[in-house]
């Protein structure tokens, strides 16, 4: 299994604006999908045989530090 990531669009929003989309992105910030909710994308994932990671706190995500992320 590849590890992916799950991450909302824009990066780097002002907090309180509005979420665009989420995206599934390898450690390489290759983005693979892109879905309307979180939820698809980790399904998304899933299904395609890759282990999703979401930031526990949405500045903090910082691929190379795992502290950042959490598995789901």
């Amino acid at each position: 299994m590849t590890t992916v990531y799950v991450e909302a669009r824009p990066k780097g929003r002002p907090e309180g604006s509005a979420i665009t989309d989420y995206v599934v992105e390898d450690h390489a910030d290759h983005v693979l999908a892109t879905f309307k909710t979180q939820k698809e994308a980790i399904d998304w994932a899933k299904q395609n045989g890759h282990k999703p990671h979401v930031a526990r706190v949405r500045h903090l995500n910082n691929k190379k530090n795992p502290d950042h992320w959490r598995p789901v």
